[in-house]
């Protein structure tokens, strides 16, 4: 926690090559997030509106999601993503994507070669960046007078409010709240002038950002959501310290059902394979020995292992194939649509076990 503004940060900064550069993660998989951005963009367009042609600009643009809901209502759309194969597979769908980070030089370029962006997005990216500062520069520098940015990332409110303790992992370096948002663009030229919560992730940040002096006034969410913070204490040291026993009853409650059922023979297996399920399965020693596999959706995960614990990911196939008896959701942000999916696993006798925000067994 930054002693000055309050930022919540990591100290460890993975190399990003490493981290994107083969990102296998998409949005569209999701009819979840498909609908999300279809939603988004729709609010977006009405808050402008765009003239035709205008140029949308999704940084971190992932398959293209996004940016193909920009298009069918008339932009322009660039993407920005270093995660090589899912760049050039959104291009060869016509949502044309550059394999690169985001710079103030890129921002420069791509101002020169296709005029100034009336929008431009980043959802969950802008915690994804060790120099926050030179994104938020490369903002400015890209956006037109009267353009919006527009961002979504974890809300430290929710974290903190909901013990969402396994969306802290290397990917995601800043732990987003609007005090010290508000106080950061303005030092780059740009101000927050709404602020609201929604419900991606668990819980999520959508802010909206112009030149400092645009010509929209800054709604009161923002001093509203800044007053929900402080009287939280997300402001002290002390309530993050106190963050930890939280986390070990959801553990202690968690490991004493998964103890039991293994004891009456009960198997079990794990539905989802998110960066964060790295997190929870380490921190509450969920290993091998009480999983037997994780199911996936997406075919990017199936056939590989989870980190360091070597658990097979497969399709979801195998919840009917092998008949766990529980299905641990660590995917638990989506588990209302797993749950009505694999209705069918439920028929058959099995249950859902819901780890975060509280422990449910459905």
């Amino acid at each position: 926690m930054c002693d000055a503004c309050a930022h919540v940060q990591l100290l460890d900064v993975v190399d990003p090559k490493v981290l994107f550069e083969s990102y296998v993660y998409v949005s569209g998989t999701s009819p979840v997030f498909v609908r999300h951005f279809q939603d988004y963009a729709a609010d977006i367009i009405a808050r402008l509106p765009p003239a035709p042609g205008a140029l949308a600009v999704d940084i971190g643009s992932n398959d293209g999601t996004l940016l193909g809901f920009f298009k069918e209502a008339g932009l322009r759309v660039l993407g920005i993503d270093p995660a090589r194969d899912i760049a050039r597979d959104a291009s060869a769908r016509g949502i044309e994507t550059l394999p690169v980070f985001f710079t103030p030089d890129l921002a420069r370029e791509i101002r020169a070669e296709r005029g100034a962006a009336a929008v431009v997005t980043a959802n969950n990216v802008f915690a994804h960046a060790d120099d926050l500062a030179a994104m938020a520069d490369g903002v400015r520098l890209l956006l037109a007078d009267d353009g919006l940015f527009v961002f979504e990332v974890s809300y430290l409110a929710d974290v903190y409010e909901k013990t969402l303790f396994d969306t802290i992992y290397h990917e995601h370096l800043a732990y987003h709240s609007v005090n010290p948002l508000s106080r950061f663009f303005p030092a780059h030229g740009l101000e927050l002038i709404d602020a609201r919560r929604i419900d991606s992730h668990g819980g999520s940040l959508r802010g909206i950002v112009q030149h400092v002096g645009g010509p929209r006034p800054v709604s009161p969410s923002v001093a509203d959501l800044i007053a929900v913070e402080e009287s939280m204490g997300l402001d002290q040291a002390e309530t993050l310290k106190g963050f930890g026993a939280r986390i070990d009853a959801v553990k202690r409650e968690l490991s004493g059902h998964l103890t039991a059922f293994k004891a009456d023979g009960k198997r079990i297996a794990g539905f989802g394979a998110p960066a964060k399920a790295t997190t929870l399965l380490y921190h509450f020693g969920i290993g091998p020995d009480v999983i037997d596999f994780i199911v996936d959706d997406s075919p990017l995960k199936q056939g590989l292992f989870t980190p360091g614990m070597h658990i097979p990911v497969l399709s979801s196939a195998a919840l009917y194939d092998r008949g766990p008896d529980y299905a641990i959701l660590l995917a638990w942000n989506f588990a209302g649509p797993i749950m009505a999916n694999h209705a069918a696993f439920r028929d058959r006798g099995g249950h859902f076990v819901v780890p975060l925000p509280t422990v449910e067994i459905h």
